[in-house]
């Protein structure tokens, strides 16, 4: 196994750097049916530092963040009808992990590059996030199954 890790390393270095580097974990998003009985959970029961509920309307989503020591959790719950949170928790009843971010020193450059690579971006701009700052989101099909969320940092 070691001697697998070692081989696959010394491949890597001969990937060319990207005009673009990936950086760390934004935050794990959870989609909720009980916006109010999970923001309990987190600052009565676990005692967290949780957000006031902020509503998202061109993402179609109340978020809530809870601070950890490293990262954020993001709670989601629908906003309006066409919300992609309705249709998750519809397949999801009681909710579950819905995305990652992962922060990036250029959304741009990651775009196209991404786009070369035959990954499909579910959008044709990015948009303002809940942090205020530009997002994609990146097709799960060609993430191995996860939802991924880029910011620009």
């Amino acid at each position: 196994m070691i001697r697998t890790l070692a081989s696959s390393h010394s491949v890597s270095q001969n990937i060319p750097s990207s005009l673009w580097k990936l950086g760390r974990l934004n935050h794990v998003a959870i989609a909720v049916p009980d916006l109010e009985k999970a923001q309990s959970l987190y600052k009565d029961v676990l005692g967290a530092q949780v957000s006031e509920t902020v509503a998202l309307p061109e993402h179609g989503v109340y978020t809530v963040f809870v601070e950890l020591g490293n990262t954020k959790l993001e709670l989601l719950h629908p906003l309006g009808e066409k919300s992609p949170i309705t249709s998750f928790l519809q397949k999801n009843k009681t909710g579950g992990m819905h995305h990652i971010c992962i922060e990036v020193d250029d959304i741009n450059a990651a775009m196209a590059e991404l786009k070369k690579k035959k990954i499909r971006i579910l959008s044709e701009e990015p948009k303002i996030g809940a942090h205020g700052k530009p997002v994609i989101f990146l097709h799960p099909k060609d993430c191995h199954g996860v939802l991924v969320e880029l910011e620009q940092a």
